[in-house]
């Protein structure tokens, strides 16, 4: 359900005031609300069961994404401009021209992710990544080697910034994510209910990911490319283990990394 579209010349109205902040993406994360920004990432948002508060667009998008608007059951405020001043707000030239701001939704907490996952469950878990476009290209790993949940922790960006969604390529609507305010004892919590921690760890005293085991419950833990996984998290593992590179390569994007990781798992389990 959409209102009558409303086509603007400024960014005045009150209404707009959350693209007007874009850059001010921490302010956003306290009102409970993001931005997404893209073709894909917008229509993926407005085919998920995410709340939507409005959309802006150029007028070429209107009867493109007609149909998706009009099935939402929220009213969604639509906002029309030339591409031209939608490109004053990010600064630089915009292929699509799409924004929409949708509402955080409750995060589910780690006991009701574990409850509602089946088994083997596969989870993954992140320590000390403060870039948002490293998190979103997390999630959106996660998604296509069928984790069933990210957990956040206390030391990462939100996985909700602006940058965060659309690396994540609009996948971070249909992953769930625990945030923890302790990512250590989150870790304990998980092998208390008899999933394996897995530290995706450089210096694994030679065990390679090919030698872990990842066909049981288990969770596999990625850190920063700066400084990797903090020794209080790697504590909290089971066990290690890493990516066999030469020695000229010190390690791999985060993406990259969790994409062998969770292959790997994928691999394991179509084998059982």
């Amino acid at each position: 359900m959409t209102g009558r579209p409303h086509k603007i010349e400024s960014f005045d109205l009150p209404e707009l005031q959350p693209y007007r902040t874009m850059r001010r993406q921490h302010e956003h994360r306290q009102q409970g609300i993001f931005v997404a920004e893209g073709e894909k990432v917008v229509r993926r948002l407005l085919e998920s069961k995410f709340s939507i508060v409005s959309v802006l667009l150029p007028e070429k998008w209107l009867q493109e994404l007609g149909p998706l608007l009009e099935s939402r059951p929220e009213q969604i405020q639509v906002f029309v401009a030339e591409k031209a001043l939608l490109e004053t707000l990010t600064g630089f030239s915009m292929y699509q021209g799409l924004l929409a701001v949708g509402k955080v939704p409750a995060m589910p907490t780690l006991a009701e992710v574990i409850a509602h996952s089946l088994q083997p469950r596969l989870l993954a878990a992140a320590d000390g990544l403060s870039s948002a476009e490293n998190l979103g290209s997390l999630v959106r790993n996660c998604a296509a080697f069928n984790a069933q949940a990210l957990i956040v922790g206390e030391t990462c960006s939100s996985p909700f910034l602006r940058r965060a969604v659309r690396s994540s390529m609009g996948t971070i609507f249909q992953m769930p994510i625990v945030e923890t305010g302790s990512l250590v004892q989150a870790l304990r919590d998980l092998r208390e209910r008899g999933v394996r921690c897995i530290a995706a760890h450089p210096h694994a005293n030679g065990r390679i990911v090919s030698q872990a085991s990842f066909t049981g419950d288990c969770c596999v833990v990625f850190g920063s490319e700066g400084y990797g996984i903090s020794p209080a998290v790697l504590a909290a593992c089971d066990e290690a283990a890493a990516i066999p590179m030469p020695e000229t390569v010190d390690s791999l994007n985060v993406g990259s990394a969790a994409a062998v990781f969770l292959y790997e798992a994928n691999r394991q389990r179509a084998g059982m």
